[in-house]
């Protein structure tokens, strides 16, 4: 009986040594998390507004590409680049509620900025619309829509006879519109920013696309586009045309003309005047 009584104490003697203090490790492991995360937790705001400038850069490329569509050499005129840069500036990088007005340019004073995109000493971070919001075209940046395009084959499987030239399918490439967004620094000295004030961060998007859609703009220019002996072989009868009106209205009895021979006109998808009212 003695032995699981000697037992029995040595078990209470050794739950009774003292264990090694640990009080404080949770707050040491705390603020040693804290130092990385505070900081990040501080940038959230400033990464937020990059990121709504980066959208902000892509919505833009998407609208100097797709001004392409409806200005070009096959439409009418291209805008010129300080027209696109100054729509550009005003309409995507100015205050949100900035009117849509031809002419309308952004100002660099407060009541045209964009209030959500200021750093944390309350400095706009595009400084200058005009040299801060730039508007360039092509795969190398470049200055003008004439250096836009990257070359392309779409037209090739129309030149076999030829034709593309006349059918109006001008190739001329892939249209690229770029806009770059150069941002301001955050102010030195603030400790949570420290990486930021010598960021120099610039922002480019593009967008990319065929502009000339291969559309005709009337059934006129329809016309004249598949006006070919190569595409309508029977437009070659033209020359007899005449010969045939003719002899057709002195064998008929009445004012009945002939065949108009080789014209294309009779094809016209035109919808009648009176279904327009």
């Amino acid at each position: 009986m003695t032995r699981p009584t000697s037992s029995l104490l040595a078990k209470s003697a050794k739950s009774r040594t003292p264990r090694p203090a640990v009080r404080g490790q949770a707050l040491t492991e705390f603020l040693v998390v804290a130092l990385a995360l505070i900081p990040l937790l501080l940038l959230t705001p400033l990464i937020s507004k990059y990121q709504d400038v980066a959208n902000a850069v892509q919505m833009a490329s998407r609208y100097v590409t797709f001004e392409a569509m409806t200005r070009n050499d096959a439409q009418n005129t291209w805008k010129t680049p300080d027209q696109l840069a100054g729509e550009v500036q005003r309409r995507f990088f100015s205050n949100p509620d900035a009117p849509v007005k031809t002419g309308d340019v952004a100002g660099n004073f407060l009541a045209h900025q964009n209030l959500f995109w200021r750093g944390p000493g309350g400095a706009p971070l595009i400084a200058n619309f005009e040299n801060d919001v730039a508007v360039g075209f092509g795969p190398d940046n470049r200055p003008t829509q004439a250096e836009a395009f990257s070359s392309a084959s779409d037209g090739r499987p129309f030149n076999v006879l030829g034709t593309a030239d006349q059918l109006g399918l001008h190739a001329s490439g892939i249209y690229t519109g770029n806009v770059t967004v150069r941002l301001a620094n955050v102010p030195a000295g603030l400790q949570a920013y420290e990486p930021f004030y010598k960021l120099d961060l610039s922002i480019t998007r593009h967008t990319s696309m065929l502009v000339d859609g291969w559309a005709a703009k009337d059934p006129a220019q329809v016309e004249s586009r598949i006006d070919s002996p190569v595409l309508v072989p029977a437009t070659n009868l033209r020359a007899v045309s005449s010969i045939v009106d003719t002899a057709v209205s002195t064998v008929e009895v009445g004012q009945v003309s002939g065949p108009k021979l080789g014209e294309l006109e009779f094809w016209r998808d035109v919808v009648p005047a009176d279904r327009l009212k």
